[in-house]
């Protein structure tokens, strides 16, 4: 799984050499004790089935691998190989250490991606250019693209059902615990005095406010408003069913007859505050 020794200019250590491939080191490590140096997919692949050195035969397994120290890396990255498309008619050779950078640029690489020249925008590896029908391949994207349309519709769908059968499934569970509550006088005296402790425990949680501006405190705020303050009432810990009557209540529109206009409001300020 290493580099051919024939590409490379001038002779090769065989330090640098790997025992199982016999080819120049590629991506190496090393055995832990023995120290022995091999190509990373050859010895993982000895290890996989026989957990010793190829060399000495000493017991050794995956993890044990550690990377080859430096000195032996620099005497590979000064190694001097000709590109992997010289059968391509490329003629550079470079240093190993920059070998990937080159492969990457090489004008001689056919997988290289290159722009389409029909104009249909698309980029396609050189060696496939020829093979390249724009009518075709912007068909397959616009089928892609509507496969996607269709995915994204259904789980809308399913979203829409799901919440659909939630708020079936809220409404009968409040439908219940009405007629629970109307049939049991005192199980609705509980559940009311349980629900007026928790807004008791919940203002004295809160610290006082001040109110200087009686209109604007209580004036109709509009959706991203009462979002906001839905949101706050939550993380300050206000039970449920004081939040969902709040914000059924925010709009003026149902607010009693003396709040409903800033006059009236500003009017009667003393007599809500006190």
């Amino acid at each position: 799984m290493g580099f051919d020794v024939t590409r490379f200019e001038g002779e090769v250590d065989e330090e640098l050499v790997c025992p199982i491939c016999s080819a120049v080191l590629e991506d190496p490590r090393l055995a832990p004790e023995c120290e022995h140096a091999f190509c990373k997919g050859c010895i993982v692949e000895w290890i996989g089935h026989q957990p010793t050195c190829p060399v000495d035969r000493r017991t050794i397994s995956a993890l044990e691998l550690k990377p080859v120290p430096r000195i032996l890396k620099n005497l590979l990255y000064r190694l001097e190989i000709r590109c992997d498309n010289d059968q391509y008619g490329c003629t550079a050779v470079v240093k190993l250490d920059v070998l990937p950078i080159h492969l990457k640029e090489c004008e001689h690489n056919p997988k290289k991606p290159v722009a389409c020249v029909q104009g249909c925008g698309q980029t396609v590896p050189k060696d496939e250019m020829k093979e390249h029908n724009c009518v075709r391949e912007l068909r397959l994207q616009v089928r892609e693209q509507n496969d996607r349309i269709q995915k994204f519709t259904q789980e809308m769908s399913d979203m829409r059902y799901a919440l659909t059968e939630q708020k079936r499934e809220i409404h009968l569970l409040k439908e219940i615990v009405k007629a629970m509550r109307s049939s049991n006088p005192n199980a609705r005296a509980l559940t009311d005095q349980m629900e007026d402790d928790d807004v008791v425990r919940w203002a004295h949680t809160l610290p006082r406010a001040r109110v200087t501006r009686w209109g604007g405190m209580i004036s109709t705020p509009d959706a991203v408003l009462q979002a906001m303050i839905k949101r706050s009432l939550k993380e300050s810990g206000c039970p449920s069913h004081i939040v969902s009557e709040l914000m059924e209540n925010a709009h003026e529109r149902r607010w009693p007859a003396g709040l409903q206009t800033l006059e009236t409001r500003q009017m009667n300020r003393y007599y809500f505050l006190t």
